[in-house]
């Protein structure tokens, strides 16, 4: 006899359940602590103990489930900044900047930790301001534009020359950081607006991007007059190749890779995009891990590897 106390939505999710997981009925059995002939009859509707007991308990057990694939599904966050050897060399450049109101400039490979580096100076640091440059603000008035929103300057001030007037106002005399991240992308003529707002400003200034940044203003080999004055007021060149094994060393620490992954995860970390691209990995494998109710081990990082499309 059909137990009509058994309120049908229940069942139909224990089942949807089943057929999600492809557990059996004695799989479940032994996660709820009940025996497979209960829990078959209460699926059957033909349960005749204390159905409202056994509802309870497989009502416990749904919610149990739900929050073990929503745990699952969760991406573990990287850590938000590591000092590895590389970022220590780009604090130094940007505290040489800020202290001495000086220009820098950082270049070199992606994925290094530049971007990143910046960032958390930025968060420990006052009076520190970071521009992120894109091929659509190549130009002098869309320069202007994207170092105003920058420093907290509204879109209502039109022109670039009042709205660099009004980025000079809001940062000079405050000891701070202009930071121009992606300073690649900057056509000549906005790369002299950026450093005649360094010299009305008297700010440190720190230009970041790849070796194209050095090499625009070094013609490749043969310096351009006209990044004379730019070039000139140099005075701090940090080159960043890419990572070192310290760095990755110290990035499998964060992830708390195991000892016998780590010489696969180096091998990873020697590849275009670095540091960025050995955390996308080891996100994915800490994910996959989590998932497994597992340890994160190599088998979990080469299916990362696999799934990012890159093995």
């Amino acid at each position: 006899m059909k137990d009509s106390n058994v309120k049908d939505d229940i069942r139909e999710l224990v089942k949807a359940e089943m057929d999600r997981s492809g557990m059996t009925q004695k799989q479940i059995a032994e996660e709820v602590g009940t025996s497979t002939t209960r829990l078959s009859q209460w699926l059957s509707g033909k349960y005749g103990g204390d159905v409202e007991g056994m509802n309870e308990e497989m009502r416990s057990w749904l919610r149990s489930k739900s929050k073990e694939a929503t745990n699952a599904n969760q991406l573990p966050q990287p850590p938000s900044w590591i000092p590895t050897p590389t970022a220590k060399r780009v604090l130094a450049s940007l505290a040489y900047a800020q202290m001495a109101a000086d220009i820098a400039i950082v270049y070199g490979g992606a994925g290094v930790g530049k971007s990143c580096t910046a960032k958390h100076y930025r968060s420990n640091n006052p009076n520190v301001w970071i521009a992120t440059m894109t091929p659509s603000t190549a130009n002098v008035a869309t320069c202007i534009d994207r170092i105003a929103q920058s420093v907290g300057i509204q879109d209502f001030i039109w022109g670039a020359a009042k709205k660099e007037a009004a980025v000079i106002g809001r940062i000079a005399d405050t000891g701070g950081l202009l930071v121009i991240d992606e300073a690649q992308h900057l056509s000549t003529p906005a790369l002299e607006v950026v450093r005649s707002l360094h010299d009305a400003a008297e700010i440190g200034l720190v230009l970041m991007g790849n070796e194209q940044v050095y090499s625009q203003m070094t013609g490749g080999g043969s310096r351009q007059a006209h990044f004379a004055q730019l070039f000139s007021r140099i005075g701090s060149r940090t080159r960043l190749n890419k990572p070192n094994q310290d760095d990755i060393h110290q990035l499998m620490e964060a992830w708390a890779v195991p000892a016998d992954a780590r010489a696969y995860c180096l091998k990873i970390g020697q590849q275009p995009g670095a540091l960025r691209y050995l955390t996308k990995t080891l996100r994915f494998a800490s994910m996959m891990a989590h998932g497994d109710r597992q340890p994160l081990n190599t088998d979990h990082i080469k299916a990362a590897l696999m799934s990012l499309g890159n093995l």
